[in-house]
């Protein structure tokens, strides 16, 4: 037993002593080698010596990431690309503002560019609204508080809608285009274009100081009546539109106003002036005995405002007469006609022209709305008038809605047409936009 347990401890130190030798010959002597498996870059590590270990370090996965960033890389490219070329398709918008300093300003606004205007309440002291045209955001301020300096401008181009009838109203006028050539000047405001309510003479010389052509800053004049001026370059004929002053609304199309059986055939409401036309129509319904047929109603007194009472039985009368009689005034061009066009009664219109210097051409009185093909009834003398009811008498409940449909459907096109005429100029003239 004890001899079998000295060869056991023998055999260990033997084993052990082996083990030695040969652990020291490959520390000492055999030159190391590492498997390709086992090599690693120890993380924090400076740049490899490779003199000092022979060759560089290997990662496994070098290959994999390098093929992944490229792919990571050529995704980032792509979509980059993908991003420049949106942003170059993608419409380029512009900031106008639009200063409402008269009343037409509201048709303008609510009538042509159908914009909205919030408070709703009309006797706001300060009513905004904003709505995009074509590539243009209009941004409109309107209001006995919106006075020269306390408009946020957001934008330098701006749009200045004036009132130029009578003299006072030109003071006023002259007072903001003053301030906005402050503007110009001080490099707020490039570009500047004016709506302006016009003389019913046509005599706005006074503006034309103003005007880029003569040495001023206002590259635009939309102007209303058939001015001389009108060239459809830098200056445009624009509509006089409904009387928005007496706060005639924006009126809602149905089916109703199109098919229902009106119980007058015409209508006038209105002040007779003393040697006037509507003198001579006066007379002719008196000696034909047209007051049970037509709704009239005369006043020798014109009155700028309309009560609450006088404004809904003006516009009962448009909405319940075939026809509405329209002689002209101290302009051949008068509320009365887009008023009534707004409620399907045709307009019966005096084709006249009146004392002053707006006529252009053998198209005046009316340029525009002939030129933009107005449905209406047309009368040198209102003598006519007998004949031109008669006709109606003969027309049939059908024959009437038919034409009252087509006269408000141009109605609807005529104010696109301002719409997209308003937006095209201006992007043309402000932006270069072709």
């Amino acid at each position: 037993m004890r001899f079998f347990m000295r060869k056991i401890v023998i055999v260990v130190v033997l084993a052990y002593g082996i083990f030695s030798l040969y652990a020291a010959y490959n520390v000492f002597f055999n030159k190391r080698v590492v498997s390709r498996v086992h090599r690693v870059v120890k993380k924090g590590s400076a740049t490899l010596d490779i003199g000092k270990a022979g060759e560089e370090e290997w990662n496994p996965w070098e290959a994999d990431e390098r093929e992944q960033s490229i792919v990571v890389q050529k995704n980032r490219d792509a979509f980059r690309s993908y991003q420049d070329r949106v942003a170059k398709n993608r419409p380029k918008r512009y900031n106008v503002q639009i200063w409402g300093k008269a009343a037409i300003g509201l048709y303008l606004w609510e009538h042509i560019l159908e914009g909205p205007l919030n408070p709703p309440d009309r006797s706001s002291q300060w009513r905004e609204g904003e709505i995009q045209s074509g590539k243009i955001n209009f941004s409109f301020y309107t209001g006995p508080a919106v006075v020269q300096g306390h408009v946020s401008l957001d934008t330098d181009s701006g749009v200045l809608v004036l009132n130029g009838r009578v003299q006072q109203k030109i003071s006023y006028s002259i007072q903001w285009l003053q301030y906005v050539q402050g503007l110009v000047q001080a490099h707020s405001l490039s570009r500047v274009a004016v709506v302006l309510l016009g003389n019913e003479q046509c005599n706005n010389d006074w503006i034309s100081p103003y005007l880029k052509r003569n040495g001023g800053f206002v590259d635009l004049l939309f102007l209303v009546y058939d001015s001389p001026w009108v060239n459809d370059k830098d200056i445009f004929q624009w509509p006089l539109g409904v009387a928005t002053y007496r706060n005639f609304p924006v009126v809602t199309l149905s089916s109703q106003m199109v098919n229902s059986a009106r119980p007058y055939l015409c209508n006038f409401l209105g002040t007779v002036y003393k040697n006037s036309s509507r003198e001579t129509l006066m007379s002719i319904f008196k000696q034909k005995g047209m007051e049970k047929e037509c709704l009239m109603l005369a006043r020798e007194k014109w009155f700028p405002q309309e009560t609450t009472d006088t404004s809904r039985k003006y516009q009962m009368a448009l909405a319940q007469s075939d026809l509405t009689l329209c002689p002209v005034g101290i302009n051949t061009e008068c509320y009365r006609i887009y008023e009534a066009c707004a409620y399907g009664s045709v307009p019966v219109v005096e084709d006249v022209l009146t004392p002053g210097a707006c006529s252009a051409d053998n198209r005046s009185p009316l340029r525009l709305l002939k030129d933009a093909g107005a449905p209406f009834i047309f009368l040198k003398d209102w003598r006519e008038l007998s004949a031109i009811l008669e006709k109606e008498r003969g027309m049939s409940q059908n024959e009437k809605a038919e034409r009252r449909m087509r006269l408000l459907e141009w109605y609807n096109g005529f104010r696109q047409q301002m719409k997209d005429k308003f937006t095209e100029v201006l992007e043309d003239a402000f932006f270069k936009v072709s």
